[in-house]
């Protein structure tokens, strides 16, 4: 697996969830994860049911068998201090800045940078090891903007490096875009089996081919359990409503009389196995929409009694299972 997994996906398809659920399975057996927030949402707070997540790394879970799980919120204006302190030393002169106003108008002014410091910040956790010269983290997972913009996020620092030729926010660009564009990073897209976000799926997985960034998984989510087999289903539009009756009846539904319950329960019975069969018919047929794009996919259930922590360890789970661990 791949040390940075960035996780992105049309909105509404869960991908913060998804991204989180990656985390723990990640974390598995000992493994050190790093979850980072980069939209200022604090989702990943509400998932792990914790407080607001500051600008600092600090633990929200351990995973089965003793691993752990780190959090961070990427704040873009003290992460732009820490850039001044790393490459010009400013110290004070960069607090003073941040008073003035200086820090908030230039993260404001030139959304750009904010991905620059944002996709820098979390490259710098992918890359930093302790005094022993191990990596500080096992994985680094990165909750990132939505499909439509990933891409142009992911290769800002190819446009910086472009137009700052020389000098240290030259070779911070370059350095970002190394590990971006290495086997080091995933991108995975988390889909519904619905037409709108596989098309936008299918949609932002050749833009990532183009940019030359690495595609990893695709995740459907939120897939509704199979309650009919392709033999039920043929039979749908062409079993007699007598014989519906008949057999609800004989189960004790409704009463056998002409014109009592059973036969009351014959249309609405009907009606929901159409919308089961039609549902299921464009759901295979996107589900062929992304088997076209040659990557590994994976499916996570619907969680009928919604999401929670007990949910999000067992999406996890459902994700070990599927071999990503």
């Amino acid at each position: 697996m791949s040390r940075l997994q960035v996780v992105s996906g049309k909105g509404g398809t869960g991908k913060t969830t998804v991204a989180a659920a990656l985390a723990l399975a990640l974390a598995t057996e000992g493994k050190r994860t790093l979850l980072v927030e980069v939209e200022g949402r604090q989702g990943i707070a509400q998932l792990f049911e914790t407080e607001a997540l500051p600008y600092e790394e600090r633990k929200i879970a351990v995973a089965p068998g003793g691993g752990e799980v780190y959090a961070l919120a990427i704040d873009p204006e003290l992460a732009l201090l820490d850039y001044l302190q790393m490459f010009y030393k400013l110290g004070s002169a960069g607090r003073a800045l941040k008073k003035l106003g200086a820090i908030d108008f230039a993260t404001t002014i030139a959304p750009g940078v904010r991905d620059v410091l944002l996709t820098g910040k979390a490259c710098e956790a992918v890359r930093r090891k302790d005094k022993s010269g191990r990596f500080a983290y096992d994985y680094v997972i990165m909750d990132a903007p939505p499909t439509g913009r990933i891409t142009r996020f992911l290769n800002v620092n190819n446009e910086v490096a472009g137009l700052a030729k020389i000098g240290p926010i030259h070779n911070q660009a370059q350095a970002v875009m190394r590990v971006l564009k290495s086997p080091e990073t995933a991108v995975h897209l988390v889909t519904l089996l619905e037409e709108m976000p596989v098309q936008e799926t299918a949609d932002g997985i050749a833009e990532l081919r183009t940019a030359k960034l690495p595609v990893g998984r695709i995740i459907v989510n939120m897939v509704r359990p199979a309650l009919l087999d392709d033999a039920d289903l043929e039979l749908t539009g062409a079993v007699a409503r007598s014989a519906v009756a008949k057999s609800l009846s004989a189960a004790g539904l409704g009463g056998a009389r002409r014109g009592g319950g059973a036969e009351r329960l014959v249309g609405p019975l009907l009606e929901q196995a159409e919308e089961y069969a039609e549902r299921h018919t464009l759901e295979r047929e996107q589900r062929a929409v992304l088997t076209e794009q040659g990557l590994p996919l994976h499916e996570l259930p619907l969680l009928a009694e919604g999401m929670d922590l007990a949910g999000l360890y067992q999406l996890a789970k459902e994700l070990r299972q599927q071999g990503i661990s």
